[in-house]
């Protein structure tokens, strides 16, 4: 699981999900037993090319997030480049397609398939006879039943943080010969294929101790294209190398190295030379596509040279006349304090403006050599609503507000300025190409003011209820707040220069009074305070660009739009108001500004929102899984087994032993008897088809309950190398790491979707 902008990590497969639950539910929308293929809503953006239009060698430098705790992805530390890692040198049965479904790597099987259902369920895998681990030894049964009995869950002494299918598995032994591995069932699994993927030699396998800590830092047994060389943690780098052992396609690349680099950093990097391939924000998109197309136009595409910057050519001019507009544009509101400062220091503080435009400039001449591959993420972004207790303990409510959002009007928000489309999200389990997919948001119902005001009036809630002294002195702080905020609001609509002077100024009196509220007083708000006015003038930096629609930022503490001040709702003296926490950090512009806009939709059927912004570090495990929240914003990877992989994340909390609620990884706390009953089902049905429609109905009642509304799948955005092939945006499938690479001199790039 992620928030834009903040690594949280899913203790399940690499995927999870959110949950749902409660009351009477209306006829289903998605539960036909007929399957109406769906395609992938963006295609992948990979820079495709034949593997002999790839030169033979080089080094792949590739921006990630943070050099790995450790290298075995079943434990509870392991983060993206753990899987990444894993993919380039273990083998993994099954892999993603380009619609994001499981299909047999020829690579490793020769054929596996359900040989047997009564007694019992029977797999058998024919592995390819080539496939043998970097040692020499072959790949075979006895690495498979290792990882079943490190994975089972019988021993506590291995640390495993997931053991989701190899619980069902009662015995593995040895086929008809070596190459065959029999896989016996104690009960149906109907996600088999999730299994075995990656798979760790028994060397890691094979003991609690080696389990838990022999491939924490290194792994010294592999089996594909690449090997793990070496991990730095100091300087930040995991190398890969080709494996000469390897018995596929053998690697174009030498090496590839993984660098750590923020994301608020990988701009430079790229223009540095330092990576040549990095997953950008937004916020990064407008440089790297105005340099590319300054490019274009001079007819040249200019690499970085040995110091990571292009020599100025002929034609450089007009990228450079690009360049110092978009700088003095990003840096307008500097001007007014220089005009401010007196002669001498104004002098220097154009000298010093002088020398960061030609910094920049020299920046954006680099950045020609680059274009940004864009597709949709396998994950989707989804607003989470708190059930486990006050207002949004009751469905009546949960529902209201899923029934007040334009789910269409925040996904175009998010996606039409990066050129994807801009379809809500209509499934919690399941995306647009995948097998599981059927849009059931009828569950629930689309956008209906009228309807949820009379879900609100059903519950008690009333306009212009009676409200106690102390909460009508709030909600006259509130008030006035909201006054100070329509620039986020209702009057975004302003000329550029009025909305960036009112939200540097204005913005930093309701972020006082939402301290006020809430009573927090943390180092986290601390931090935020100081970044505050750099992100509002980032987001007027955007409007001004036309980069983000207007009105669509709310800073902290906003409570709502000033509209919400004739529609005060009430219930037992206290107003109707819900606290929406945001994470602070410099990636998570695009929460904010879809949370500002959610804001302003829920004011207009007179529920207030008291937006509160905390640390990324403190932001999952303080506030979501801690459930210290009503409102939140995160993303959840999408999974090509949902009746396993969903299951924890929907499963309803039970009491524990000591009296606490164990919620698994069910944040929003609210969950139903029949949604676990449907994926007990689903998981144990072997006939496919019906498997399916069980998700399906389950899906239908998960959107009934409105414990989370799904939003918008995730925007991907990639800068890469020109000349890069095979890399980028990847979409749902798994990368195949032996075809990356850079094409030969004089081979032309083939023209793909990026539209640089």
């Amino acid at each position: 699981m992620s928030n834009d902008g903040v690594g949280l990590r899913a203790v399940m497969r690499s995927v999870a999900f959110l949950t749902a639950g409660a009351l009477a539910v209306p006829a289903l929308a998605g539960c036909s037993s007929e399957d109406t293929a769906s395609k992938p809503l963006a295609e992948q953006d990979i820079a495709p090319a034949a593997r002999d239009q790839v030169a033979d060698g080089g080094t792949l430098h590739w921006a990630v997030d943070a050099v790995p705790e450790t290298l075995n992805t079943f434990q509870a530390d392991a983060n993206a480049t753990t899987t990444t890692v894993a993919q380039a040198v273990l083998p993994s049965m099954y892999r993603l397609d380009a619609n994001g479904r499981p299909e047999a790597n020829p690579d490793y099987l020769e054929s596996a398939k359900v040989v047997e259902t009564e007694p019992q369920q029977v797999v058998l895998y024919k592995l390819n006879q080539q496939a043998v681990w970097s040692d020499g030894r072959e790949i075979g049964a006895a690495d498979f039943a290792a990882q079943w009995r490190a994975l089972s869950g019988k021993d506590s002494a291995y640390w495993t943080a997931r053991n989701a299918g190899y619980e069902r598995i009662e015995k593995i032994e040895r086929g008809a010969n070596d190459l065959e591995v029999r896989v016996t069932f104690a009960r149906p699994y109907a996600d088999w294929r999730s299994l075995f993927s990656p798979l760790y030699p028994k060397d890691v396998m094979g003991t609690p101790d080696s389990f838990n800590d022999s491939a924490r830092k290194k792994l010294k047994v592999t089996a594909g294209p690449f090997l793990l060389k070496k991990v730095d943690r100091k300087d930040g780098e995991v190398t890969l190398a080709r494996s000469e052992r390897w018995w596929g396609h053998p690697a174009k690349l030498d090496e590839i190295v993984l660098t750590a680099v923020p994301r608020d950093e990988r701009t430079g990097a790229l223009a540095a030379g330092d990576v040549d391939l990095a997953e950008i924000d937004p916020e990064s998109l407008g440089r790297i596509t105005l340099a590319a197309r300054a490019g274009a136009r001079t007819g040249s595409t200019p690499l970085a040279g040995p110091d990571g910057l292009s020599a100025h050519g002929s034609g450089s001019n007009l990228g450079a006349a690009d360049a110092l507009r978009s700088w003095a544009v990003a840096h307008k509101d500097d001007a007014d304090d220089e005009e401010a400062a007196d002669d001498e220091a104004g002098a220097r503080a154009r000298d010093k403006k002088r020398e960061a435009a030609l910094a920049y400039e020299r920046q954006q001449t680099a950045l020609k050599g680059f274009e940004v591959r864009r597709s949709l993420e396998p994950a989707y972004t989804q607003l989470a609503l708190n059930g486990a207790s006050g207002p949004l303990a009751d469905e009546r409510v949960r529902r209201a507000v899923a029934r007040a959002l334009d789910r269409k009007a925040l996904a175009g928000a998010v996606l039409t300025p990066l050129g994807l489309p801009a379809e809500p999200v209509g499934s919690h389990l399941a995306l647009s190409g995948q097998d599981a997919y059927a849009d059931n948001s009828g569950a629930l119902g689309g956008q209906d003011t009228e309807g949820a005001e009379a879900l609100l009036a059903d519950a008690g809630w009333v306009h212009g209820g009676p409200v106690t002294k102390e909460n009508a002195e709030k909600a006259e702080k509130a008030e006035k707040g909201e006054k100070g905020e329509k620039a986020a609001g209702a009057e975004g609509e302003k000329s550029d220069k009025e909305s960036r002077k009112k939200s540097d100024k204005e913005s930093e009196k309701p972020k006082k009074e939402s301290r006020e509220k809430s009573g927090q007083e943390d180092s986290a708000d601390s931090e935020d305070d100081k970044g505050d006015k750099g992100d509002d003038k980032q987001y007027a930096n955007k409007l001004a660009q036309g980069g983000a629609p207007a009105g669509a930022y709310a800073p902290k503490g906003t409570p709502a739009p000033a509209a919400a001040a004739t529609k005060v709702l009430a219930k037992n003296g206290k107003a109707l108001a819900l606290r929406f926490v945001l994470p602070s950090g410099p990636g998570s512009e695009t929460l904010r500004t879809v949370a500002g806009r959610i804001s302003s939709m829920l004011a207009k059927v007179g529920i207030r929102t008291e937006i509160s912004k905390v640390s990324d570090e403190s932001y999952f495990k303080d506030h979501i899984a801690s459930g210290e929240y009503d409102l939140a914003l995160y993303s959840w990877p999408a999974s090509a087994f949902p009746a396993t992989d969903a299951r924890p994340i929907y499963a309803k909390p039970v009491p524990a032993a000591d009296g606490s609620l164990n919620v698994e990884q069910n944040y929003t706390r609210v969950g139903t008897d029949q949604v676990d009953q449907l994926f007990d089902q689903a998981v144990s049905t072997l006939d496919a088809s019906a498997s399916r429609s069980l998700i399906r109905k389950a899906d239908s009642r998960i959107w009934a309950a409105a414990g989370s509304i799904p939003l918008y799948q995730r925007p991907q955005l990639t800068a890469a190398r020109k000349n890069l092939v095979n890399a980028g945006a990847f979409g749902f499938q798994t990368p195949v790491y032996e075809d990356m690479g850079f094409l030969k001199k004089g081979v032309k790039p083939a023209s793909g979707p990026s539209g640089n």
